[in-house]
């Protein structure tokens, strides 16, 4: 795989090594410095183009406050390699006297995952238990050149084939008409939402962008690159470059492969098993084999998807405010779970609702959420939405979420913004041209290759299936005034659904922070609450000035 090499001076490289185990690759993990800067660095990293490293010469080791001098004068009494080989030849001992590969959920590395295209940070983004920081699209404008070329990646299967020079003018033509865009967007959007009295320029300034990113975005193909940050356990990342390995796209495999060596420089005992033959890849093996099983089974099936809306709950518990309502009382008696369900199927309506009204309680602010009893219930969606927004929906990985291959088939979305801005007509050619190229490319390298091809507006399938208490997270989380329309749109819907179909009026009546109401410019309020803080100002901003 070709990826973009980053120059740096040798007094650069002289500070870099210090802090990364890499400084020409892509794939790199950071040590040596404390936590807080390393979280820092990550939570920096999701609102700017540069790269990782460059971002920690540019901002941070030129503050004095961070102390990255004093760090590497302690670093130089003694070898970090010398530090790492101790720990390893402990963790070894542990391992093998106490048979407890558990050990390595207790050992985290932050990795930094650079120029992967947006259908790897999807697969980055698999495991539950880790943290995850990626680069926005609503904050970074992406028509900014990387080494020459707009930031696209380019499959091995297309580079090495004679679709390549097609491939290389569709990507340039959709980050062309993005480019167009940008201005036209931001302009419209300015003379639409003028600055008031009292807003200072750059909060303005910042929420105008936001919502002109936003509004293109669906412009850009899934083969744009990105930044992602992680934060895992040793286990955690054995188990996503066991998957990696038995992922169909070779840019996964080989993904997968450089953090492995660069994981192995500094956990390299927490990561063993992935390339053993008898452990990690016959593991490897047994998921690829069964996909491929799978893959084919439903092919045979031969039949054609039929019309579906946008959300459909398709599975709930028709019990499951009852069943909830015994577990309320299970933490707090001493009756087994089956007398508590019995008890409860006995009550009363009004006492159930009672029951339920108080595990919920007084919230508050949506970060007050009730507690696990509300996992008793359910509920399983089937999701037809822009892969723009299933981006954002996808980062909720506490819940069961899974989704099928990203195609152009299934229609793309069009903001209405831009028939305002009389940009209409470039969308649907721009997308139309994408399609029928995502479909040269499906009849000569297969649908997994294809899916690079296919823009962000266009749909993509998936299913999410969560309990009660996640479903309050993710629904009142996304209908947040700041929220994206698409996705805010979707969990309006799934509330409506818990209440309408599953008929959980008791539950839902408990996300009381779901906001259903519009907002023109979605950035704005945050933007005014970052300013609130900076002056020290404890008072809320009125809206009208």
């Amino acid at each position: 795989m070709a990826y973009y090499q980053e120059s740096f001076t040798e007094q650069e490289r002289a500070v870099l090594s210090r802090f990364f185990t890499n400084l020409d690759g892509p794939v790199f993990a950071l040590i040596n410095l404390p936590e807080v800067v390393k979280g820092a660095l990550f939570a920096r990293y999701s609102r700017t183009h540069k790269s990782l490293r460059r971002l920690f010469l540019d901002e941070f080791v030129t503050d004095p406050s961070v102390g990255i001098e004093a760090i590497a004068t302690e670093m130089d009494r003694e070898d970090p390699l010398i530090k790492l080989k101790r720990a390893e030849d402990l963790y070894r001992r542990v391992f093998y006297e106490y048979g407890d590969d558990s050990v390595a959920q207790l050992g985290g590395v932050h990795l930094a995952c650079e120029q992967a295209s947006n259908l790897l940070t999807k697969v980055l983004e698999w495991g539950r238990l880790a943290a995850y920081l990626e680069q926005s699209t609503r904050y970074i404008s992406y028509d900014q050149r990387l080494g020459g070329r707009y930031r696209y990646f380019v499959p091995a299967d297309i580079e090495e084939s004679s679709l390549r020079e097609d491939y290389l003018a569709m990507m340039e033509r959709l980050f062309d008409t993005y480019r167009e865009m940008r201005p036209v967007m931001i302009d419209y959007f300015t003379k639409r939402h003028p600055r008031k009295e009292g807003d200072p320029a750059w909060v303005h300034r910042a929420a105008i962008r936001a919502k002109a990113f936003d509004s293109i975005r669906g412009l850009l193909p899934a083969s744009t690159i990105s930044n992602v940050g992680i934060y895992a356990t040793g286990q955690a990342y054995e188990m996503a470059m066991i998957r990696m390995q038995s992922h169909p796209l070779r840019e996964i495999q080989d993904y997968g492969s450089m953090m492995l060596a660069e994981l192995r420089k500094v956990i390299p005992s927490f990561l063993t098993r992935v390339d053993l033959p008898d452990r990690g890849v016959l593991w490897s093996n047994y998921l690829a084999d069964t996909n491929a099983r799978l893959e084919e089974m439903a092919h045979r099936l031969g039949i054609r998807p039929a019309p579906a809306p946008e959300v459909a709950l398709t599975d709930w518990d028709p019990d499951a405010e009852r069943k909830l309502a015994a577990a309320a009382l299970y933490g707090v008696s001493e009756l087994p779970d089956a007398q508590l369900r019995e008890a409860v199927d006995q009550m009363p309506s009004e006492q159930v609702t009672e029951l339920i009204a108080s595990l919920v309680g007084e919230r508050g602010n949506r970060r007050h959420k009730p507690g696990r009893a509300m996992e008793r219930s359910y509920y399983r969606f089937d999701v037809l939405c822009d892969f723009g927004a299933f981006r954002d929906l996808q980062r909720h990985r506490m819940m069961t979420i899974e989704w099928q291959p990203l195609t152009t088939r299934l229609g793309h979305e069009r903001p209405e913004e831009l028939s305002d801005a009389g940009l209409d007509g470039l969308w649907d050619r721009t997308l139309q041209e994408a399609a029928q190229f995502y479909e040269q490319v499906r009849a000569s390298m297969g649908r997994q290759v294809a899916q690079y091809t296919a823009p962000f507006a266009y749909r993509i399938r998936f299913m999410m299936e969560m309990n009660a208490r996640q479903a309050l997270h993710l629904i009142e989380l996304r209908t947040q005034p700041a929220g994206h329309p698409n996705y805010r749109r979707v969990c309006v819907e799934m509330h409506r659904q818990i209440a309408e179909v599953a008929g959980h009026t008791r539950i839902a009546d408990a996300f009381k922070y779901l906001n259903t109401e519009g907002v023109d410019l979605e950035r704005l309020e945050d933007g005014r609450r970052v300013e609130r803080s900076l002056l020290g100002q404890t008072r809320p901003l009125p809206l009208e000035f």
